[in-house]
């Protein structure tokens, strides 16, 4: 069964999967208004992964929703995943960082390198 954009079934209204795969090919001329682009980023860009959630997840999801963090429950869910990823990535160079920091420590020399370098700086702007 195909579904057309808003999530209608095969023959249910909205224009149509293969409008959408117009739209995904740009040889639609027609995907004027930002509803039409955004049912070809839908269908374009993304993938349906279904999933659960309890009671209490969709509280928390509906609530960020209430608070503008999306304007959907799907929205939330993928800044989520893009926040989660974000941090995931920002632990990992954290730890690369450390780790060359354990590697080579910093010396006097570097402390001193680097407050010289602060002072011209800070002498620098045109405060």
């Amino acid at each position: 069964m195909e579904v057309h954009e808003r999530g209608n079934r095969a023959g249910v209204g909205g224009s149509g999967v293969a409008r959408n795969r117009e739209a995904c090919s740009g040889r639609d001329e027609r995907a004027h208004s930002y509803v039409d682009a955004m049912s070809a980023y839908t269908v374009c860009m993304t993938a349906p992964v279904p999933t659960r959630f309890s009671p209490s997840q969709i509280q928390t999801i509906d609530r960020l929703v209430a608070a503008g963090i999306g304007e959907t429950r799907s929205e939330v869910i993928r800044r989520a995943v893009e926040h989660l990823a974000e941090s995931v990535e920002r632990a990992r160079l954290g730890k690369v960082i450390a780790d060359s920091y354990r590697a080579q420590p910093q010396t006097v020399d570097d402390d001193d390198q680097a407050m010289a370098n602060a002072i011209a700086m800070t002498e620098a702007e045109p405060w």
